[in-house]
Parts: C-alpha cells; sequence; structure tokens
C-alpha cells in the first residue's frame, strides 16, 4: 500500500473514466489463495470508488513452481489468472495450468517474456540501447513466449488473454492464431501505442517499462492489431512506483508506467482526433472488448440495466500534469502531452462518484459497496 491502495487507485480510475478495474495479484503477499482473494474484495467493498474485480496466482508466491488453488480462488470471486510480471516459464507447469483452466473454463493471462532470451535486459534490443550501455530486451522474448503459450492453448482449449503486447511478431502471431480458432485474445497499452524506445535516450527512467518501449514499426503493427481485430482491448498495465525508486540508475529503476487518469483522454487526443482510430474502435476496446475477455455481462444504455457510465466532453482539453494526479504514483513520461475529450462525470451502479475531475465530490458519493 506503500505505491497506492485501494482508495487511491480506485479515485484514479474514477477520475480517468473508469467504472471497473482489475486488480493484478502482484502484491503483497500475493493473491493465491481464496482467502486472499476474499481480503481483496471485502478491501474494494469498504474503499473502492469503482468496481474492482481480483486475479489469482497461477502459481502460488507467483514463483512459477507449483499451480495455485485457481478453482478455490475462482469460487470466491477471480475472474481471471495471472503470474502478472512474470512469464509461467516452465512448460509443464504452464501446460498443466491450461489443461486445469480449460476444464472449468478459467481465464489465464498471461505476461509474454521468455527469461531466458530476454536476459536481464531493461530496453528494447537494438542500437540505442548498444549506444547507452544497457542491456537489450529482444523482441523474440516476446514473440517466443506467446508462440509457445498459443500452441498450449490450443492444444488445451484454455481461455488465453496476452497481456500488454510489444512487438508486431507478437501481433501477427495472435492474428494468425485467431484464423485457426483459438481461443486467445490480447490487449495493448496506451504507452506501447504512442512511445517508442527513443523515450529512454538520456537514460531517462520514466520511460523504463516491461515490456519495454519499442519501434515506430511496433507502435504500427500495434495499432493495426486493435484497427484488424486482433487485439481486443486497451489495458493501462498501470504500475505507481516512488518518486524516489525511478530516481536511480536506469538499471536499478523500476519498471513501470502509471495510466488511470490519463489513458482515455492520451488516446482521445492522440489517436482519435489525428483521425487514426475512429471513435467507435476506442470505445469498443475500452468497455465492450475486456467485459468479454473477462466473462462479464454486456452493459447497454437501457431501462433496468446497470448504470456504469461515463460521460465525456469532447471539447474539454488539457495537459498531462503529474502534481494533479490522485494516483500515488506521478511515474510518467507522458507530462506535458496533450489530453481530449476528458472525462468530466464517472457513474457506477447508479452514483456520481466522479464529477468535473474531483472524486468524492458528487451528489451523495462515497465508496461503492459492491456485490458479488
Amino acid at each position: 500500500e506503500g505505491k497506492e491502495t485501494i482508495a487511491t487507485g480506485t479515485a484514479a480510475a474514477a477520475k480517468g473514466g473508469f467504472t471497473t478495474i482489475c486488480a493484478m495479484p502482484n502484491t503483497s503477499p500475493v493473491i493465491d489463495s481464496p482467502l486472499l482473494v476474499e481480503l481483496v474484495k471485502l478491501k474494494a467493498r469498504g474503499q473502492g470508488w469503482v468496481e474492482v474485480l481480483p486475479t489469482g496466482a497461477i502459481t502460488k508466491g507467483q514463483k512459477g513452481e507449483e499451480i495455485a488453488e485457481m478453482g478455490l480462488m475462482h469460487r470466491a470471486g477471480a475472474v481471471g489468472f495471472s503470474d502478472d510480471g512474470k512469464w509461467v516459464q516452465n512448460a509443464h507447469i504452464a501446460h498443466n495450468a491450461m489443461r486445469y483452466a480449460a476444464q472449468w473454463n478459467l481465464l489465464l493471462i498471461s505476461h509474454p517474456e521468455d527469461s531466458t532470451l530476454n536476459a536481464d535486459g531493461v530496453m528494447n534490443a537494438g542500437p540505442l540501447a548498444d549506444r547507452l550501455g544497457l542491456k537489450g530486451s529482444d523482441p523474440v522474448a516476446e514473440v517466443a513466449a506467446v508462440e509457445r503459450d498459443i500452441i498450449l492453448a490450443e492444444a488445451t482449449g484454455c481461455r488465453l488473454h496476452l497481456t500488454h503486447l510489444s512487438t508486431a511478431g507478437a501481433v501477427a502471431a495472435v492474428r494468425r492464431a485467431k484464423v485457426r480458432g483459438v481461443r486467445v485474445t490480447a490487449d495493448v497499452t496506451p504507452h506501447h501505442l504512442l512511445l517508442t524506445e527513443a523515450e529512454c535516450d538520456g537514460y531517462n527512467t520514466l520511460a523504463k517499462v516491461n515490456p519495454p518501449l519499442r519501434t515506430h514499426e511496433d507502435c504500427e503493427a500495434l495499432l493495426a492489431g486493435l484497427l484488424d481485430g486482433t487485439i481486443d482491448a486497451i489495458a493501462t498495465d498501470h504500475a505507481p512506483h516512488k518518486d524516489e525508486e525511478k530516481k536511480t540508475t536506469f538499471d536499478e529503476a523500476p519498471a513501470g508506467i502509471v495510466g488511470l487518469e490519463t489513458a482515455w483522454p492520451l488516446l482521445y487526443a492522440h489517436l482519435v482526433q489525428t483521425g487514426r482510430l475512429p471513435l467507435a474502435v476506442l470505445i469498443e476496446k475500452m468497455t465492450a472488448g475486456p467485459r468479454r475477455i473477462l466473462g462479464r455481462e454486456d452493459l447497454a444504455l437501457a431501462a433496468g440495466q446497470r448504470a456504469d457510465i461515463t460521460v465525456i466532453d469532447p471539447n474539454a482539453q488539457s495537459l498531462v500534469n503529474p502534481a494533479d494526479f490522485i494516483s500515488k504514483g506521478r511515474n510518467t513520461p507522458l507530462a506535458g502531452w496533450k489530453l481530449a475529450g476528458l472525462p468530466v462525470m464517472t457513474i457506477v451502479q447508479g452514483q456520481v462518484v466522479m464529477l468535473n475531475g474531483k472524486v468524492g465530490e458528487g451528489p451523495a458519493a462515497q465508496p461503492v459497496a459492491h456485490v458479488g
């Protein structure tokens, strides 16, 4: 909770226009038991400004050695399973986890990066990394992991979600798998769509993220994947860190960028307003797309439907200013970037939780007590 709490994280989400978020299991302690899933739900009920969907670890302690109690965690409310930040390197463990998941129609969420190929890389492998004297993370580390996971998912029938793709090769692999009918989905982050490895020049630790920022060609391939349906969702991969943690050498700095408060208005400004992405596609990839992946019910603006609604002002503009963030994390390389289409109201289960950028100041606003 030193880097983020449920209260601050969900408030940041509400400010950014999100009504529902997923809590990944890479916490302390790791969410690898039904008791801890219940604890996340309990805290979210008391402190959460938006709905919080817990995910559980695939392996105990995220150590990649023994499969966690996925079935029991699912019964407790986990919507999916991930060793977030780590790939299940052992193919035997991964295969068994997928076989079990397929039996119960559970969702496995993979962070695809083969550590034996990555070799402790801290930025994209290439001439820039060589010039800076930094260890490079070869794109093949992601592509190989994606290909292996797809093979296992195809063999077992498991629902596989590949998160934060960053390479053209990974997009191509997912595209081929979907043609074959593999039950695979994928997401991409705003920073992998908008930023390249050039942000790391000058040893800018704010641009250190995992997977690393890649090339312009990779950005274009990711955007093409959104447009043709290969990539199903946009996810923030929100990773808050303390200022002092980023104020060190590039090798030592933690990887991660915050994104809950900037994701929508960044993409609206730099992809929709520039004509590179239709508004309908952006809406789909940040609403219905993620819900389908997680097996959640579709919502519609209709009588009797649950009122989870975000209102945006297409004419409202601003600039990224980390000092204004609600999140405890200020770590973003996007300071000064244009924001547009700002969320001006977030309604969760019929309750206004954010109004004109202020969380908890609307009529009778209070943390939302969620069911389920």
